[in-house]
């Protein structure tokens, strides 16, 4: 882009590259080489100009006092935070020899690389060293922190299809916001659901507890924890039983109706109020508006998969555009990921084909186990290296983490921003890049467009992209590969399948000139009725109610392309609520000690762990906070502003008390994203580290929990 403006000031394209669904596309503003300012593109459709409070002031973060700018080893205890300078010659020298050693004496298992969505880039991102430590050898991670639950079941309904187009919902007319807080997590596709709705479209928001985004609803319907499934199924049942549902769609474009009416049969409405706490009036009520609102459009989150039985939930409710014959209209259907119509090119970026047969899998959420031998490794883990994610605050468990990274014979290459509490606990710590830094092409699971994040200004110090920390490290450890030897511009040219017709007129001189593409995909947002006529990318090409003899899998990008050793149970051939494993109905006597059901949305003013060390971000978040219903502060003596402690078997962390009735009784709420080092423990001291029941998704919603005044 590089245009100039007044004031010899040149403005750049940018992709924000953070966890979020909206990928929005930037502009960076640099004069005499420093960034000025970050302000939103206000030429793309979806993100419109504006940015999320996160990123208002993204060049802050660039040029933070704390940002890491040099290489360094420690020279104190694992978690002093003790450091001092090296050379990356000696930083990169230390890595490969330990490695090599390591190699030699107990295999390249005993290496595990740890990484999730720091950054969504393809280049610099989630995938970016899976090809390097598939070379290698090392262990395989599975990183499954957020939506992979979602994504086998989505996949296994309707296949990957992107689903409802975000900026079709300007044509529902009955939108439903099921467990995801978008005035949050999904800014820019609530701006077009909001106009939708002043418009008089009806919005429902289904989620446990009030949150920013069910206030804004014309009806929040809340759930207890963990109990979706039984109201999807309901509404299933009140369908079929009514005669609403669209038969011939159902005829013609969808597998497995008559075994699925049958097992809706017995779930009424009746039956999930009690055990959703959702009057059964009610459940008629929405499954009757839904059903008879043409076109109904579904936004699902990815808090939906965050108990045992998640995933089942969202089958449950990917099968209910079909059953009404939602998708044969423009803004009909459901929106999961539209990550799966991007012609990514995984099998190039990863490079599957260099895992060696029989390599052993760990999957991130069971870090802190695995750090500990408590995962019985074949191979014990004996070095880790970890980039774009900050497990001490994000993985379940993490006082075993913490426990497992002090040991002393654990290597242990943290590449980050800033001093975070993984990075405390490394051997070698590695400044790295930031967006403005590096060029890119940054990843969307929320939107149909291509983003270009152009390099527009140098990293301050020595900081480096990953990329680059990668292709020193293959160079010493010896792997010849061509793509270890690719620029960054020259891996954004392999990455992408640039002849698919999703690309058709679109290439990388076109992405560098205009910031951004919308994919060609069947149409835009005024005609796109993907599955109107079934269309399914699945086997039979039609919505699968039923699957004859599905199996348990985790998404090929989450587990560096590896198809060994995936999970592989038998599955359910149909949609059902399963119950938690954690709550007072199901687990009665854990309740008796540990009676709160926990649940812990995203922040509003962090990015995961991101910016919570920003004091602007943390202005606006506000310190750590337990929001509890009146009658549990009550029946514990706390009271407004009180500084109180929420515990269980697997850790405690502290917080201040807001007493509201945004939470029913029974439940608290804490967010994620604060850090332990400027904190007394965070909300995942107290996550279980269990799977849910389908790819190996998370159970940050399906933990009990007590609160006592500190």
């Amino acid at each position: 882009m590089n245009k100039p403006v007044d004031g010899g000031v040149k403005t750049f394209h940018g992709g924000c590259p953070h966890d979020c669904p909206d990928t929005c596309s930037m502009e960076y503003h640099v004069q005499d080489g420093k960034l000025l300012k970050v302000t939103g593109n206000k030429e793309h459709p979806m993100t419109r100009g504006g940015l999320c409070v996160k990123l208002k002031d993204y060049e802050k973060r660039h040029y933070h006092p704390d940002r890491l700018l040099y290489p360094m080893k420690r020279v104190g205890a694992k978690g002093s935070k003790q450091f001092e300078r090296i050379t990356w010659s000696e930083a990169l020298d230390t890595i490969s020899s330990k490695w090599k050693t390591i190699i030699a004496e107990d295999g390249p298992q005993a290496i595990m690389p740890n990484s999730y969505l720091g950054n969504q880039g393809l280049v610099h991102g989630l995938n970016g060293g899976d090809a390097f430590f598939n070379r290698m050898g090392a262990t395989v991670t599975e990183r499954t922190f957020c939506g992979e639950g979602s994504c086998t079941a989505w996949l296994l309904t309707v296949g990957p299809t992107a689903g409802v187009d975000p900026e079709s919902f300007a044509h529902s007319k009955y939108i439903v916001i099921w467990a995801c807080n978008s005035v949050s997590t999904n800014l820019h596709h609530w701006h077009i659901i909001h106009e939708a709705q002043k418009k008089g479209v009806k919005v429902v928001v289904v989620d446990s507890y009030a949150s920013k985004t069910a206030k804004e609803a014309d009806w929040h319907i809340a759930p207890k924890p963990g109990t979706d499934g039984a109201l999807a199924m309901a509404m299933m049942h009140v369908i079929i039983a009514e005669g609403l549902q669209d038969q011939d769609y159902i005829d013609n474009y969808t597998h497995g109706y008559a075994e699925l009416a049958e097992r809706a049969k017995t779930r009424t409405p009746e039956w999930a109020e009690k055990i959703t706490g959702v009057p059964a009036d009610a459940i008629r009520q929405f499954a009757r508006e839904y059903a008879t609102t043409a076109p109904a459009a579904i936004r699902l989150g990815v808090a939906l998969e965050r108990n045992y039985g998640g995933s089942q939930a969202i089958r449950a409710v990917s099968c209910l555009p079909a059953l009404i014959g939602a998708w044969r209209h423009v803004g009909g259907g459901a929106l999961q990921f539209p990550v799966w119509e991007h012609p990514y090119k995984f099998d190039v970026i990863c490079r599957p084909d260099l895992i060696p047969e029989g390599t052993q899998v760990v999957n991130n959420l069971q870090f802190g186990r695995a750090l500990l031998g408590e995962l019985n490794l074949k191979t014990p883990i004996k070095s880790v290296m970890v980039w774009n994610t900050n497990p001490l605050t994000q993985a379940p468990e993490t006082d075993k983490i913490a426990k497992g990274l002090e040991r002393e014979d654990l290597f242990t290459i943290v590449a980050d921003h800033f001093m975070t509490d993984t990075a405390a606990y490394a051997d070698i710590v590695l400044p790295a890049a930031m967006g403005a830094e590096m060029e890119d092409m940054v990843l969307s699971w929320g939107h149909l467009y291509l983003t270009y994040n152009e390099k527009c200004i140098e990293p301050p110090g020595e900081a480096l992209p990953n990329q680059e920390i990668f292709r020193r490290l293959a160079k010493l450890m010896g792997y010849e590969e061509d793509n270890f030897k690719w620029s960054d511009a020259e891996c954004l040219e392999h990455y992408v399948d640039w002849s698919a017709p999703t690309c058709e007129g679109i290439g990388l001189g076109y992405l560098r000139q205009h910031g951004f593409a919308r994919l060609k995909d069947f149409g835009d947002k005024d005609v796109r009725a993907r599955h109107a006529e079934g269309n399914f990318p699945t086997p039979t090409g039609k919505c699968h109610f039923m699957v004859e003899g599905a199996k348990n899998f985790v998404a090929g990008p989450f587990r560096q392309m590896y198809e060994g050793f995936q999970p592989g149970e038998d599955l359910d051939p149909l949609p059902d609520y399963l119950e938690s494993r954690e709550s007072p109905a199901t687990n009665p006597e854990l309740a008796a000690k540990y009676p709160l059901s926990i649940i812990s949305p995203k922040s509003h003013a962090f990015l995961n762990s991101c910016y919570a060390n920003m004091d602007g971000q943390q202005k606006a978040q506000g310190e750590q906070f337990v929001m509890m219903n009146a009658a549990d502060a009550n029946a514990r003596q706390v009271k407004e502003g009180d500084t109180v402690k929420v515990f269980n078997d697997r850790g405690a962390f502290e917080g201040k008390a807001i007493i509201t009735e945004d939470v029913n009784a029974g439940i608290v709420v804490a967010s994620l994203g604060y850090w332990r080092q400027l904190n007394k423990g965070t909300v995942n001291s107290i996550s279980l580290a269990e799977f849910g029941d389908m790819g190996h998704s998370a159970s940050f919603s399906d933990n009990l929990v007590e609160v006592g005044l500190v």
